[in-house]
């Protein structure tokens, strides 16, 4: 497949001088490392959003910058929540990036055994028991940020006594939520975090890769810390609604006889207006039939955005001009767009499509005439070549594109009465129309100008061509099914909104039914599998994978022109 291939990274300025560089930097001339080691830990619970490329690129990005490693690993603690479709789509989205994570994948599942063995010892150092108090309740006794917690009942339970009680969770002898295993710390904290934080639950589910061997399970908190330490990793970086965690990572890695000792880094997590970055709330969308799955064009996940026809390269140098800092800010959806849409300037054909059709019908034609025009395929690189697109007596136009009557002067395409050029072709005259029985116009009947073939008429024409409009061939023009996105949310900020449906945009996507012209199938593709085009005046389009049963070709439209 044409996506696992590694890319060199670009390390200029913007990419040297983030924060977590100059750490690494004084790390290495301090001699505290002689290699530089990164992690990416997906959970296993969903597909991947734009959120989560900013991380891939910074943690393999650090790692190819300073010949270091970068590993994958899956923290695949919760049962309930993951599955082998997530953990092939979070792979398949890590390749089509452009990065290769080093040696074999790592699972957190693949520790289960040495993190039992390191909660045993904290039991042994008195400083885990086993708590039968329920969540609600674990909750309740944790305190408030203003008020401290309180003790467990439970709390000072012997050594032996926890050591066995831990041993029957382990062996099945309690019901799920009838006890856990949390850390003794210190319930009058400042930091709730460290209120006795919950280090083992029960759940009866069977695991992807451990089957039914265990029915407890690690918290995240626990299980990351000693997987980074396990794997060598130098430098754990995360985003900032782990700052506070990064106290229990500490704690743990101080509290159990385990050698190597990683630093946890927080940077700022990416957000983006109309967007939510939240594998949990995504679920929502997917759950309630809001979008077509994970993969919906219009899903913030790198697999939609593929789909969508954004390219990886796009992507990457999106996560480079964001940088990395400490402050959270909500990004403009444009500054995504703006780094596809000069990569598609440059790359990508130009056609023609009508997307809303009415039929042009030449009256100085005959009947059934047609010719080839050349047209170039992009205006500004001979090297992409021409095409050959038909001229015929029957074209489509689109309906935007023609008034009965206009009154508005900043209107400069097809009026009744008046000129306008056909993009590549002709100068056309509009002559009369035909309406069905409810007032649309359904046929407009023009004369066309045989000398003025891609030719720039007179200034002293009194009747001059006010505009440029595009068109497609009624003979030879092929149906296609064009389906237009827009923000699935109609707030900017849609991540301090509790209810998701309340601001739901009914227009994030239109299906469109119109006419493509004949010469897009004979246009020379690249090696990828979406086939990008610039639709002229209509916006950046790609073929379909989505909906490969169609009739006719499928069209989604990436963005509109600037």
């Amino acid at each position: 497949m044409s996506f696992m291939r590694k890319i060199t990274i670009s390390t200029d300025k913007a990419h040297i001088n983030n924060f977590i560089i100059q750490i690494i930097n004084h790390d290495l001339a301090l001699g505290k490392h002689t290699y530089i080691h990164t992690r990416f830990a997906p959970e296993p619970n969903g597909y991947l959003h734009i959120g989560h490329a900013k991380s891939i690129y910074l943690n393999f990005s650090i790692a190819n910058f300073y010949n270091g490693q970068c590993n994958l690993r899956f923290d695949d603690t919760n049962p309930v929540k993951e599955n082998i479709e997530f953990i092939e789509a979070i792979k398949n989205d890590i390749l089509w990036l452009g990065f290769k994570w080093s040696g074999q994948i790592h699972y957190s599942s693949d520790y289960f055994d040495q993190l039992y063995e390191y909660a045993k010892e904290l039991i042994v150092n008195g400083l885990a028991y086993v708590d039968y108090l329920s969540y609600d309740k674990i909750r309740e006794y944790r305190g408030t940020l203003t008020q401290p917690g309180t003790n467990s009942p439970y709390r000072d339970r012997s050594v032996e006594e926890n050591l066995t009680l831990f041993e029957k969770m382990r062996c099945g002898e309690f019901t799920e939520g009838s006890a856990c295993l949390r850390a003794k710390i210190d319930m009058k904290s400042p930091f709730i975090v460290m209120r006795d934080p919950v280090l083992y639950r029960i759940k009866y589910n069977s695991h992807h890769r451990t089957g039914t061997k265990w029915c407890i399970y690690p918290m995240y908190d626990f299980t990351h810390c000693i997987c980074d330490a396990i794997e060598g990793i130098t430098h754990s970086l995360c985003t900032l609604e782990f700052q506070d965690n990064r106290r229990l990572y500490d704690w743990i890695l101080d509290n159990i006889s385990i050698d190597n000792h990683p630093r946890q880094y927080e940077f700022s997590r990416l957000n983006i207006e109309y967007t939510i970055m939240s594998k949990r709330k995504l679920n929502i969308l997917v759950n309630n039939n809001i979008v077509e799955g994970w993969d919906d064009p219009r899903m913030p996940t790198i697999a939609g955005l593929r789909n969508r026809g954004y390219t990886a390269a796009s992507i990457r140098e999106f996560c480079r001009r964001i940088g990395v800092t400490k402050q959270d800010h909500n990004i403009e959806i444009a500054a995504l767009e703006a780094c596809l849409r000069e990569e598609l300037n440059e790359s990508t054909p130009r056609t023609m499509a009508v997307i809303n059709p009415i039929k042009i019908i030449i009256n100085n034609l005959p009947v059934g005439y047609h010719e080839k025009i050349v047209m170039p395929n992009h205006p500004n690189k001979t090297d992409m070549g021409t095409r050959q697109v038909t001229f015929s007596s029957e074209i489509y136009i689109d309906c935007s594109d023609f008034k009965e009557h206009n009154t508005n002067k900043q209107y400069k395409r097809l009026v009744l009465g008046q000129k306008v050029r056909l993009r590549h072709a002709y100068v056309i005259t509009a002559e009369s129309l035909v309406k069905n029985k409810q007032g649309d116009i359904t046929v407009v009947y023009c004369s066309y100008d045989p000398d003025t073939l891609n030719k720039v008429p007179k200034k002293s024409d009194s009747n001059k061509v006010i505009g440029v409009i595009h068109w497609v061939s009624a003979i030879d023009g092929i149906k296609s099914e064009f389906r237009l996105y827009d923000s699935i949310f109609t707030l900017p900020n849609i991540n301090k909104i509790d209810n998701l449906m309340l601001a739901l945009n009914k227009q994030s996507l239109i299906i469109r039914h119109g006419i493509v012209e004949a010469s897009i199938l004979n246009l020379v593709h690249n090696n990828d599998k979406l086939y990008r085009y610039q639709f002229e005046r209509e916006g950046y389009f790609c073929t379909d994978n989505y909906y490969l049963n169609k009739c006719i070709p499928v069209f989604h439209r990436i963005m509109k022109l600037k």
